[in-house]
């Protein structure tokens, strides 16, 4: 995989990215096509995750992580998705949602229970999507009630990244229906909490080895010390952790876009036709010219979104405009190396349709393209005066 462009990392940010892509392609990539027919990560490279401080990058030392930076993290799900993308959405998730949103919103007490188990061996997975809450993602049917010093939860969530292997959920749940969004308060759940259980693994097109599954909360008990930030401003710790987490699945598509197009590289130099390598094929250099340019243009609208969010200025535009973008360019890119590879491409022997299907998901889940064009276009006509 030959990243870019290195011009704009730091040498502490190359030799990072590096290491996780070192260990993607020695440790990861052997198992990509067993995880992905059997629909499961493999323990023990979740394991390896945890004792490599990928699952704790932003998280303070003091609390058993990294204490390093958003912009690293979008460096490490870039690189784990070059070579899958199940392992890499499920840091991604843990990371720039869970982790994030305990960060920002946590009390220091949340923050001191939770974000060492998420840097030890917990796993993390963000629940607000519901069977009628996708794109409109406050029309929320999960119902929070308060009773002395807990809460109770009754409802459901569906397409939860993460589901099987999560220990600590983060839930949106609305504590006062008539107030509408202004009801939808955030709550840390524990896997353990009585009335709370993972229901069924959902059979997907892509990112397989990624377990995607249903919550169900009958009568859930969470006590009154794990509501999330303040009551009623679950909306502002949703719309501020997705922006994010928008960067991240950006990086995610980049890394999907970079990885296909390696592969794509490494046949196309060996593969003759008509005693000449494909690579050689002026018809075939132009549209590798075309790919390469638009990889690297995705990137960088990542990249971009990444340093904005973490100069502390505002990002939501980038953000929307490199998820929306990235999304786009890998799916191209993917579609196209199959092309490239010819009938083989087409065969489950060869990675590039793995790719494809992988790719696809990027255009629909943490905002939907359509969604981020109009946030885009939301942005800009604020930006002209309204």
């Amino acid at each position: 995989m030959t990243i870019g462009p290195l011009t704009i990392l730091s040498e502490e940010e190359k030799i990072f990215r590096d290491q996780v892509l070192s260990f993607a392609q020695q440790r990861v990539a052997p198992w990509v096509q067993e995880m992905d027919e059997a629909m499961a990560l493999r323990p023990d490279l979740l394991k390896m995750c945890f004792d490599l401080g990928l699952m704790a990058i932003e998280i303070p030392e003091n609390l058993g992580g990294a204490g390093s930076s958003f912009f690293n993290a979008c460096l490490a799900i870039e690189a784990l998705a070059s070579v899958d993308a199940s392992l890499a959405v499920l840091v991604d998730v843990h990371n720039t949602l869970v982790i994030n949103a305990i960060l920002r919103w946590g009390t220091p007490e949340q923050r001191e229970s939770y974000l060492p188990r998420l840097a030890a061996d917990t796993v993390g997975a963000y629940a607000l999507s519901e069977a009628t809450s996708g794109s409109d993602a406050f029309a929320l049917k999960c119902r929070a009630e308060r009773r002395q010093d807990h809460w109770i939860l009754d409802g459901s969530k569906l397409w939860i990244t993460n589901g099987k292997e999560a220990g600590i959920f983060i839930v949106l749940a609305n504590a006062n229906p008539s107030a509408g969004y202004r009801g939808i308060t955030a709550f840390v759940v524990e896997r353990g909490f009585e009335g709370f259980a993972v229901g069924k693994k959902e059979n997907k097109l892509g990112i397989r080895a990624s377990s995607t599954c249903e919550l169900i909360f009958d009568g859930c008990v969470v006590p009154d010390q794990n509501v999330l930030g303040p009551v009623g401003k679950g909306y502002k710790v949703a719309i501020e952790t997705l922006n994010e987490g928008r960067i991240g699945i950006g990086a995610q598509m980049v890394g999907i876009a970079q990885g296909a197009f390696d592969h794509a590289m490494g046949y196309l130099r060996e593969r003759k036709q008509f005693d000449t390598r494909i690579c050689d094929f002026q018809g075939v250099q132009f549209q590798l010219a075309e790919l390469a340019t638009e990889i690297e243009a995705a990137r960088l609208l990542v990249y971009n979104a990444a340093r904005l969010r973490e100069a502390g200025v505002p990002f939501l535009t980038q953000a929307a405009m490199a998820k929306l973008f990235s999304s786009r360019v890998a799916e191209k890119v993917a579609s196209r190396c199959i092309d490239l590879f010819g009938g083989v491409g087409y065969s489950r022997e060869y990675p590039a349709e793995k790719y494809y299907r992988d790719a696809k998901i990027g255009q629909i889940y943490e905002g939907t393209s359509n969604m981020q064009l109009l946030t885009v276009a939301r942005q800009l006509i604020q930006q002209y005066g309204g």
